[in-house]
């Protein structure tokens, strides 16, 4: 089983070069906590938080699920949520199928639900926005990233979680409606991806 071929070319493309030693300690923690599960042989269950869940989650939950499979990691189930829901948006179902993955939307509703898959015989993920403690996320037992300063500073507590580590990234949103939008997409995307892969290839399995 392997990753569709467009997705395994960008993952192992990336460059670790781009990440400022600074930014690798904000990185450290969610390595220590994925490190220490793998070590127990534990599931590893990651939900990263947004305030609207609709768009810096989303590439993260899909980059982090098809990096850690490119790795060999085992048990790991990434997730997605917000403090509120609104709709995956567009532009990053765009992005996410131009890097190489499969996206296919089941409901055309105001808050769509897709299948992303990124290997052929994998289960795909079920792409769509909700709150953070939405049934279709882990209750226990999970790590807890915040990707948006916003939902940092607004969630000092997120029960269940057994650490909370904020991992934020700039909003792609201020690009929307301009001619910059879908580089600056992209290239918010290849920013997540990487640092993905640098958490994931720091683990030893």
């Amino acid at each position: 089983m392997s990753l569709f071929s467009t997705i395994e070319s960008t993952i192992s493309s990336l460059d670790f070069q781009t990440i400022a030693p600074e930014r690798k300690e904000v990185l450290q923690p969610l390595i220590e906590y994925v490190q220490q599960k793998v070590t127990a042989k534990q599931p590893i269950r990651i939900n990263f938080i947004c305030t609207h869940n609709s768009r810096r989650s989303h590439l993260s939950q899909v980059w982090a699920q098809a990096i850690a499979y490119y790795h060999g990691i085992q048990n790991v189930t990434c997730y997605s949520g917000g403090t509120e829901s609104t709709a995956l948006y567009p532009m990053v179902a765009e992005t996410l199928s131009k890097a190489g993955f499969e996206i296919e939307k089941l409901s055309n509703t105001d808050n769509p639900v897709y299948s992303i898959k990124y290997s052929a015989n994998t289960h795909p993920i079920i792409g769509f926005s909700k709150k953070l403690d939405a049934a279709f996320n882990p209750t226990s037992q999970f790590a807890a990233v915040m990707t948006c300063s916003q939902a940092d500073g607004g969630c000092p507590f997120i029960a269940g979680a057994e650490v909370r580590v904020p991992i934020t990234f700039e909003d792609p949103k201020a690009f929307d409606n301009t001619s910059q939008q879908a580089v600056k997409y992209e290239e918010r995307s290849l920013q997540i991806a990487t640092e993905l892969k640098y958490i994931f290839s720091n683990i030893n399995a």
